[in-house]
């Protein structure tokens, strides 16, 4: 017997027959390619195939037109713990439904504090979460990815990148199952961004920069004054979305190490990023996109300069890149996006 008429109106999730990766396959289709490897993977007659499903330990209908997926990893009793990962993520949540106003049932938290195994941030997991963010997606919706963890880069062979390097985060079970990479991410939750839609990443890491690969990168100097770099591939491959907005604040260039430290709250640890973004906007300091990135960057580099060389942060990226935990924070957040604008100018709002 076939299934009820419309049972197929969204997307099946398959993976990819080489990588593994989780695709989405549009209604009526019989085979897709692989953003990622370029394999193509053959499907059967989708009439024989059970109906779709939402990935299980997840929520399948978002309340309201506002979802997030908020990351917060610890990477408790390892080499490579850190101490403010999962408060960021508590406090990122509590500003997202008390500020912005998301519903609590449309806010998936993926720390090492959840009993659901399914919202552990492992690699798959992971990967899971990012697609349930943007799928079935429509105009007027508002999405959010915040990430608190370790951020790492690796050589970067397709030319795609302006540096040499492709950025990427590290799961729970990174060391396992390998890391997740700015090409994936931006292929999973950037480039399908229908218009109407708008897609706010905030991303507490070491090389942070551009991890979701969008085209322009807003440098801005001290004095507030900004230009707006193009990093679109020489490939002429389009890193955008497909008529949405995305937009990304980061912890630091791709170049540098974020701080895991107490000396900004003076209570408990805290991503230094994270702790100024939500400060920028408690402090009234949020209605632009300039004025956000502005105020943080303010605060980071007078923390720097009152810490001074004698104190002790716990950076990042660790025995993961190596850097040195010695002295203030010279962090200096960045701001991406899939179209230039003037940030003076344009609000902000989730």
């Amino acid at each position: 017997m076939y299934p009820p008429p419309g049972i197929y109106s969204q997307p099946m999730l398959v993976n990819c027959s080489s990588c593994r990766t989780p695709l989405q396959l549009p209604q009526g289709a019989r085979s897709i390619r692989c953003a990622l490897c370029q394999a193509v993977t053959h499907i059967a007659d989708p009439r024989t195939a059970p109906p779709p499903s939402s990935p299980p330990g997840q929520p399948p209908h978002p309340h309201g037109r506002k979802r997030a997926v908020i990351c917060g990893i610890s990477y408790k009793y390892s080499r490579h713990e850190l101490k403010g990962c999962i408060n960021d993520a508590k406090c990122m949540r509590y500003l997202l439904i008390n500020k912005f106003n998301f519903s609590p049932d449309s806010i998936l938290m993926l720390t090492e504090e959840e009993t659901d195994p399914f919202r552990i941030p492992t690699k798959q997991n992971m990967r899971m979460a990012l697609y349930w963010l943007v799928q079935g997606c429509k105009a007027g919706d508002s999405l959010v990815f915040h990430y608190s963890g370790h951020g790492s880069r690796q050589r970067n062979y397709n030319g795609d990148e302006v540096d040499g390097f492709d950025e990427t985060l590290c799961p729970l079970d990174f060391e396992t199952q390998g890391m997740i990479v700015d090409d994936e991410i931006n292929a999973t939750i950037v480039r399908p961004l229908p218009h109407g839609v708008k897609l706010h990443a905030i991303i507490d890491a070491c090389h942070s920069g551009t991890v979701l690969d969008l085209p322009f990168l807003c440098r801005m100097n001290r004095s507030g004054q900004y230009m707006w770099e193009d990093h679109r591939p020489r490939s002429g491959l389009w890193k955008g979305t497909s008529g949405g907005e995305a937009i990304s604040f980061s912890g630091c260039d791709d170049d540098q190490t974020s701080a895991d430290t107490s000396a900004l709250s003076k209570i408990t640890s805290t991503g230094a990023m994270t702790y100024c973004f939500i400060q920028a906007i408690e402090r009234g300091q949020g209605s632009t996109y300039g004025s956000i990135l502005n105020s943080m960057r303010t605060t980071i580099r007078n923390t720097g300069n009152d810490m001074g060389g004698g104190v002790v942060t716990t950076v990042v990226s660790m025995l993961l890149t190596g850097g040195s935990g010695i002295g203030g924070l010279r962090q200096e957040p960045q701001l991406t996006a899939c179209q230039p604008f003037d940030v003076y100018a344009k609000p902000f709002s989730l």
